[in-house]
């Protein structure tokens, strides 16, 4: 398992499950949020499910600000000498259609899912190349969602973020290849997380709905999510790179007519 692991969006949602999952296999986790009380309720929870102090920094960042990015890695630098992974799961969810849809709210998104999830990636390369080594490469794990493979109308913009992650995913992973770092993606349908939770309904004014329930009938959990993302951190993975993996349990295999 990768050991010292930045995760963005760590406060809540995949971002909390990787982090304690991370945690839990015995990793040193960088958490990166933009709010503190998601901090310190991730702190909480990981000192809950261990006897032992947990390994364990928290870094408020808004990953929309490059400057928050730049004192961020400043300090995981600061503790750490090496950094062997990354985790990008800072993401928002706008909805609506696209003729109507205000610009604020279409900035906003790609501003967090995918400048933000680039500025990140880049702030963390150079560690990331000096840790890697012949046989243990350093990763980068982006999130994805299966919006960027089967679009959906009424979030429209929101797809079209996710589908720039994989492009991003695909690119980064050929280009760095050659420094041993290997990128890689999951895709998400319905996950039951703070940000989705609004959403199960039909929203009134936007008419959008979500995924909903899975060919294997229930929605993701986090920690489903999760468990991929510490499998292509793990030695498993060694030669998995520029793969973008549905995590939608069967979602997005087949339509189901209604």
């Amino acid at each position: 398992m990768t050991s010292i692991v930045a995760v963005t969006g760590a406060g809540s949602g995949i971002g909390r499950a990787s982090a304690l999952a991370l945690l839990a296999a015995g990793a040193r986790v960088f958490a990166l949020d933009q709010n503190p009380a998601g901090l310190v309720a991730l702190a909480d929870a990981a000192a809950a499910e261990s006897n032992d102090p947990p390994a364990l920094t928290t870094i408020v960042c808004d990953v929309t600000s490059s400057d928050d990015i730049g004192r961020a890695f400043d300090s995981i630098h600061g503790h750490s000498t090496t950094l062997n992974g990354l985790v990008l799961s800072a993401g928002i969810l706008r909805t609506g259609r696209l003729e109507s849809m205000n610009s604020s709210d279409f900035d906003a998104l790609f501003a967090v899912n995918v400048r933000g999830l680039w500025l990140c990636a880049q702030a963390a390369v150079p560690f990331l190349r000096a840790a890697a080594q012949a046989d243990e490469p350093a990763r980068i794990v982006n999130l994805a969602s299966i919006a960027g493979l089967r679009h959906k109308i009424n979030s429209g913009a929101y797809a079209a973020t996710k589908a720039s992650v994989i492009a991003l995913t695909k690119v980064m992973a050929v280009e760095l290849a050659e420094y041993g770092i290997l990128v890689n993606a999951v895709a998400p349908a319905t996950v039951d997380t703070p940000m989705v939770a609004p959403h199960l309904n039909a929203g009134a004014n936007t008419g959008y709905k979500t995924s909903g329930t899975s060919p294997l009938g229930r929605i993701a959990q986090p920690e489903d999510v999760a468990a991929v993302i510490s499998f292509l951190l793990g030695p498993q993975a060694n030669y998995v790179t520029g793969t973008v993996i549905p995590v939608d349990g069967g979602t997005s295999a087949a339509f189901v007519p209604k």
